[in-house]
């Protein structure tokens, strides 16, 4: 009951005038950042962050709270109208969100995003009001072995999402991991594959570059060579009555992704150095693999929207948990937050609860606010995404490329990064005509720079020992479970030899 009453006490703080307002204006902007390839909550917030000393200590975070929930929103809309992610976390949204467009669904993907970015975030608020310490204490136990285990988990899902050509995953996803090698060694230091020692390579291959030329210049080029030129527009219609529909289909049709992602995402999130970019892939290949329709994922099914956009807006608020119980920023983003806290002379960790708990309610109130505000700010804008897509892809085409050279500048304003947006383009054109999976590339470089430190930061501790993965009673787990999904392929393989062979 005392959480409650502390819960009451911080709606009320959120939903004093000032903080209202900077709600709305918070979640409206970060819908829009969100949606512009190359920004992002990250970029956003950290623009943002001056302005915010305008107003209380307070009012300031609550506002920047807003901007990263409506940005975690926006991400879906140029995934879903352009097949651009607007977002690292919004990438696996395009798997399924682009070709529900293209089929005339866009609306219905739409809403399946709004819905499940919603309920992500509301389930995420639920477990971060009810269990903020003891999640903490989780969050501390995991070290080096842990979090690698946890990351070979994901790997293991990507065998399902190339289809059922499992050389060809393999492949994609080891592609994908020497991409992530590229530039410093973070733990000896020495340069690596850098591609005819070209210096542009030492900074690495940021995702950004990699996620703007494989969909957008890569799908550009793909829908081009689709239609052969022909101006093809696609059939999107605006109802109130088909919002309420659409609302009836996602519930029937994408609850088990939009609950893995809801419940998957916030653990996740909550893990330092995760964030909310590994909790939509992996929520969107556990997903997958749990459906019994797994051949309808990627090219057009519900859940494969619903489930990234609940991961990635639960962990966003789980990734809250970490920086305001433990002073360790959960994501990018909320590094960034924890530096505003500073400067504004909060402290985070375990006593901010107790020294500073109208600043902790009235946040976690916010996240509520925040969470609706958002929803409603998405499904009034539908009717402006909609209109977007009944342009010409003639006319499309070439915003999407502008977009897609302007976004991947904007990140590091690097000419480098538009050579490499082209290739990849070019590239990821050729490996789909070619019935090469490109998810598992892609998102084996968002778990890559994290696996890899983690596997080798684990062997030093053991002094080389990988039996260490094996004797920690949170990794053992997790690896046997991971072991076992990877030999699952194998299984099925072996299942119709015997059977032939029976007979």
């Amino acid at each position: 009951m005392e959480i409650l009453s502390l819960l009451g006490d911080g709606m009320l703080v959120a939903i004093q005038p000032l903080n209202l307002m900077l709600i709305l204006i918070g979640v409206t902007l970060g819908l829009f950042i969100g949606a512009m390839p190359g920004l992002g909550s990250v970029n956003g917030v950290a623009i943002l962050l001056p302005v915010t000393f305008l107003v209380p200590p307070g009012s300031a975070i609550i506002f920047l709270a807003a901007i990263y929930y409506g940005a975690m929103y926006g991400g879906a809309i140029s995934s879903i109208t352009l097949g651009i992610p607007g977002a690292s976390t919004a990438v696996a949204t395009t798997f399924d969100g682009r070709p529900l467009a293209m089929m005339g669904k866009a609306r219905l993907a739409l809403v399946a995003a709004a819905i499940g970015s919603f309920v992500g975030g509301t389930v995420a608020n639920v477990l971060f009001t009810g269990f903020a310490p003891l999640l903490a204490t989780v969050a501390l136990s995991f070290g080096p072995p842990e979090i690698f285990a946890l990351m070979l988990l994901a790997f293991a899902t990507f065998v399902g999402l190339g289809g059922d050509d499992i050389a060809k995953t393999v492949f994609s996803i080891c592609f994908g991991l020497v991409l992530a090698t590229v530039g410093f060694d973070q733990v000896s230091g020495a340069p690596r594959l850098l591609l005819f020692d070209l210096s542009g390579f030492l900074g690495g291959i940021s995702f950004l570059v990699l996620a703007i030329g494989v969909y957008g210049i890569g799908e550009m080029l793909w829908t081009l060579e689709s239609t052969r030129g022909k101006i093809t527009t696609t059939d999107a219609k605006m109802s109130v009555k088909g919002i309420v529909e659409d609302m009836g289909e996602t519930a029937r049709k994408g609850w088990k992704g939009t609950a893995t992602g809801s419940f998957l995402g916030f653990f996740v999130g909550v893990l330092p150095a995760a964030g909310a970019t590994p909790a939509s892939l992996m929520s969107y290949a556990i997903t997958k693999m749990l459906s019994k329709n797994k051949h309808e994922f990627g090219k057009g099914h519900v859940g494969g929207v619903a489930a990234p956009e609940a991961g990635n807006n639960s962990a966003s608020t789980g990734s809250m948990l970490p920086m305001l119980t433990l002073g360790i920023p959960g994501s990018p983003t909320t590094a960034i937050l924890l530096g505003g806290m500073v400067i504004w002379g909060l402290t985070p960790g375990p006593r901010l609860f107790v020294d500073e708990p109208d600043f902790v309610w009235g946040l976690i109130g916010s996240f509520y606010v925040s969470n609706i505000f958002a929803l409603l700010v998405n499904i009034c804008a539908i009717p402006l995404f909609i209109w977007m897509l009944r342009m010409p892809f003639t006319v499309l085409a070439p915003l999407i490329f502008v977009l897609s050279v302007v976004g991947g500048y904007a990140a590091m304003q690097d000419m480098f990064d538009i050579w490499l947006i082209l290739a990849f383009g070019f590239g990821a054109f050729f490996l789909r005509k070619f019935d090469y999976p490109l998810a598992p590339a892609v998102l084996a470089i968002v778990l890559g720079p994290i696996a890899e430190p983690t596997l080798r930061q684990s062997l030093l501790l053991s002094s080389g020992d990988p039996s260490i993965f094996f004797t920690r009673p949170i990794s053992m787990p997790i690896m046997v479970i991971a072991i076992l999904l990877i030999l699952m392929p194998a299984f099925k393989y072996l299942r119709p030899r015997r059977t032939s062979a029976a007979e």
